[in-house]
C-alpha cells in the first residue's frame, strides 16, 4: 500500500469530533430516569415489584428514542434513533405502545400524557397526530419476543448483523431495552436439576447462561455504543424483608467507564447471579404508590 493511501483518512477531524461528541452526550429521559446520569455503554437496571410500572418506563424510554428532536416546527425532544425491545416476559402490548406514541405526537408534552393516563379524559379515536411521523417512529422500533434463555441468546448473537443492517438504511441504534431480565431465572434453575442426555453434552446452569448473556451484551455495547436498559421483577413484603435481614447483598461497587454504583443494602433479596450484578452500572429501585416498604 502506498504511503498516501495509508495516511488518507476516512473522515475529517471535524466529522470525527462530531461523531464522538454525539455518542458521548448524556441521555435525557423522562422522569424518574432523568435523575440518572446515563451515557452510551451504560447498563441501567430498573428493579421493582409487579405494579411499579417498570414496563411503562421502558416504553417511555423507547418512545423518546424513536421520536425526532424537531419535526415541522414542533419540538418533541427525542433522540431521532432506533430502539430494540426484547420482551422476555411475553406481556408487551403493541397497541398500548402505538397509543402512547400517538399521545406523544398529539400532545407534545409529558403532562398531557400523564393527565390522559390518570383521568382517561382523551379517547383513542379522538387523537390527532402526524401520520407520516407516526409511521417513521414505528419503523424505528424493533420488537423481539423470546420464550426461553436459548432464544434470548440466539437473539443477542444475531443483533450485531441486525444493527449493521439498520445502519445501512441510515438508522442509528441508541437503545437496547430488555423487559424482565430474570424471567427465565427460575426455569433455568429448575432445569439444572434434570439429568442431561449424553455424557458429551455441555451442562448449563443459571450462572453460565447469564455469563453468556453478559458477554454478548458487552460485545454489542463495545461495537455499537448505545444505552442498555433492563427491568427486573422482585418481591417486597414482610417475608421478603425478614429473609433480607439474614441474607442481604450489596450491589456491585465496581465502576464502568462512566459512573458506577454506590454500596448500600438492598431492601429485597437479590436472586440474579453475580455475573449480571457486576455488569450493571446504574440501578433504580421502584416501589408501588402507597407502599410501606
Amino acid at each position: 500500500m502506498e504511503a498516501k493511501g495509508w495516511i488518507s483518512g476516512d473522515e475529517s477531524a471535524k466529522e470525527m469530533l462530531g461523531r464522538v461528541l454525539s455518542r458521548a452526550r448524556p441521555f435525557l429521559l423522562l422522569p424518574p430516569l432523568h435523575r440518572v446520569p446515563l451515557r452510551p455503554r451504560n447498563v441501567l437496571e430498573i428493579v421493582g415489584p409487579s405494579p411499579s410500572a417498570k414496563t411503562h418506563l421502558l416504553i417511555q424510554a423507547a418512545l423518546t428514542c424513536v421520536l425526532p428532536v424537531d419535526w415541522n416546527g414542533v419540538h418533541y425532544g427525542g433522540f431521532d434513533g432506533f430502539a430494540i425491545f426484547i420482551d422476555l416476559d411475553c406481556r408487551f402490548d403493541i397497541f398500548r405502545f402505538s397509543h402512547l406514541l400517538k399521545l406523544r405526537l398529539a400532545s407534545g408534552s409529558v403532562s398531557e400524557i400523564d393527565r390522559e393516563q390518570n383521568n382517561n379524559t382523551i379517547k383513542r379515536s379522538s387523537i390527532a397526530y402526524d401520520e407520516e411521523l407516526y409511521t417513521l417512529c414505528m419503523r424505528r422500533f424493533s420488537y423481539v419476543r423470546c420464550y426461553d434463555s436459548f432464544e434470548f441468546l440466539a437473539t443477542l448473537k444475531t443483533l450485531h448483523y441486525r444493527i449493521q443492517k439498520e445502519k445501512a438504511y441510515g438508522n442509528c441504534v441508541h437503545m437496547l431495552l430488555i423487559d424482565s431480565i430474570g424471567a427465565f431465572h427460575w426455569i433455568d434453575r429448575a432445569s439444572t436439576c434434570l439429568p442431561l442426555r449424553g455424557s458429551n453434552r455441555k451442562s448449563h446452569s443459571v450462572q453460565t447462561v447469564l455469563e453468556t448473556v453478559v458477554q454478548e451484551i458487552r460485545k454489542l455495547l463495545l461495537l455499537h455504543p448505545m444505552l442498555a436498559i433492563a427491568t427486573k421483577a422482585t418481591l417486597f413484603g414482610n417475608r421478603a424483608m425478614n429473609e433480607a435481614k439474614w441474607n442481604l447483598r450489596k450491589p456491585d461497587t465496581s465502576y464502568s467507564q462512566i459512573g458506577g454504583i454506590t454500596a448500600l443494602q438492598l431492601p429485597y433479596r437479590e436472586y440474579m447471579p453475580s455475573a449480571w450484578q457486576t455488569f450493571v452500572t446504574h440501578r433504580i429501585l421502584l416501589r408501588p404508590s402507597g407502599s410501606e416498604y
